[in-house]
């Protein structure tokens, strides 16, 4: 079986974006929630600053949106090229 590479990019791309969007979204509107991670955030994308108003939750959103395409698309290309049948990746972990 083969992952769609496309499929997972998407589905991770809106899970990651998403899951920003509404920690950012939180702590516009109650101060203080999801500090931690949108700081944490902040130590991984450039130009982001850390909670702020929504201007940032818009930064933080689209980075992790494209971060979440890129971790979705080599997930699937890794978990193909391992996953062929009688392919090098498939020998090396069959024996």
């Amino acid at each position: 079986m083969r992952l769609s590479v496309k499929a997972l990019s998407a589905t991770t791309a809106i899970l990651a974006g998403s899951a920003l969007l509404l920690i950012g979204l939180g702590n516009v509107g109650l101060s203080g929630y999801g500090t931690a991670a949108l700081e944490v955030a902040a130590s991984i994308y450039p130009g982001y600053h850390g909670p702020g108003g929504i201007g940032s939750v818009v930064v933080v959103t689209l980075y992790a949106t494209l971060d979440g395409a890129i971790l979705g698309a080599l997930i699937a290309w890794l978990y193909n090229l391992f996953a062929r049948e009688g392919g090098a990746g498939a020998q090396r972990f069959t024996g």
